[in-house]
């Protein structure tokens, strides 16, 4: 998949419709920069925005993905590869979210305690020890906020007794207890909590509603 390529494509596309990058932003209901950079293959629309966006434009998701209109056994391959393309981004973005989540927590729990140190040992008036320890505090709880929302939203949960795959409210996670990247959380599927591990992909077995019904019994 070829973001360049893609770009060039929707800007095409755009054109033969007669529309300006505006009014393609003021359809789609992002900014002009958004189509900007999309047209310039800096980045990709949303996954919720290509079905309408390729709607709007006359084309479909696997042509605007491969760049070009697409003809008979053209259309199947491409779509194989695009798919191909797509989890990897999906996968790459997901680790990188992971990734960030621990790169903010390390320095700024490093931040807190060097607070609370400086507020318990330096020679300091009792109003500045305070003021030291409720920024730590807001500082823990800014720095969870943010680490929790981008758990959320980086890959998926998997149930260990379904094997069903999927991505918990903010809330749900928020009141889960959690051991590292493992949360003891409700499946939606087979209605049993258990301790699910986070996983990348959102492939995995998908079982039929009997099987769910038997296994949610036990």
């Amino acid at each position: 998949m070829n973001q360049a390529k893609t770009g060039r494509f929707i800007a095409q596309c755009r054109k033969k419709k007669g529309l300006t990058q505006a009014r393609l932003a003021e359809k789609m209901g992002v900014t002009n920069r958004a189509v900007s950079k999309w047209e310039t293959g800096k980045s990709l629309p949303d996954a919720a925005l290509m079905l309408p966006l390729c709607e709007y434009l006359g084309i479909t998701v696997n042509e605007l993905l491969s760049g070009q209109k697409l003809e008979g056994a053209q259309y199947s391959a491409a779509a194989e590869k695009n798919l191909l393309a797509l989890r990897q981004k999906n996968e790459h973005q997901a680790r990188l979210l992971l990734d960030s989540e621990t790169w903010l927590t390390a320095p700024g729990i490093a931040a807190c305690l060097l607070l609370v140190v400086t507020a318990g040992v330096a020679t300091l008036p009792v109003p500045a020890r305070i003021v030291l320890i409720a920024v730590a505090l807001a500082l823990i709880l800014v720095m969870s906020a943010a680490a929790l929302r981008i758990e959320q939203k980086a890959g998926y949960y998997e149930c260990r007794v379904c094997g069903w795959r999927w991505v918990p409210s903010y809330m749900a996670m928020f009141w889960a207890p959690h051991l590292g990247r493992m949360r003891y959380l409700r499946c939606p599927h087979c209605g049993v909590k258990s301790w699910q591990r986070k996983v990348i992909t959102a492939d995995g077995p998908v079982l039929t509603a009997s099987e769910s019904t038997l296994r949610s019994r036990h």
